[in-house]
């Protein structure tokens, strides 16, 4: 990562850090853990079945996104789906199945699904 080292450097990230985020604004954002916990426990399968049901659905507006560990390496694999407007929730022990009921029952009709994670943590947004 650079140095930022002038206002108009600050300036400028920032306006990237805020074109960013209005980007997602109104999108479904599908985050799996795919660190080698996950991987092993089944979470590429899972990020697959996710995007064959958001295919088959013929579902717009859907971002998926991959990351490391997500420090829940008791409920691998895990996904945290964040719906327009709001909070994030992260689902554990996500197999194909879970991975389909995800997006049919929360994504698309926005209904409870078994197996949150409960929060123990602040986001901070950028």
């Amino acid at each position: 990562m650079s140095t930022i080292k002038t206002l108009d450097e600050l300036k400028v990230k920032r306006q990237e850090i805020l074109d960013r985020k209005a980007a997602k604004n109104g999108k479904t954002i599908i985050n799996v853990s795919l660190a080698t916990c996950s991987i092993a426990a089944g979470g590429r399968t899972a990020l697959e079945a996710m995007q064959d049901e958001v295919a088959q659905n013929g579902l717009t507006g859907v971002e998926f996104m991959q990351s490391g560990c997500m420090t829940y390496c008791y409920a691998e694999p895990t996904v945290e789906i964040t719906l327009p407007g709001k909070a994030p929730v992260v689902f554990g022990g996500v197999d194909e199945t879970k991975a389909r009921e995800l997006i049919t029952e929360y994504v698309m009709r926005g209904e409870p699904v078994e197996g949150i994670i409960p929060v123990n943590y602040e986001r901070v947004v950028l």
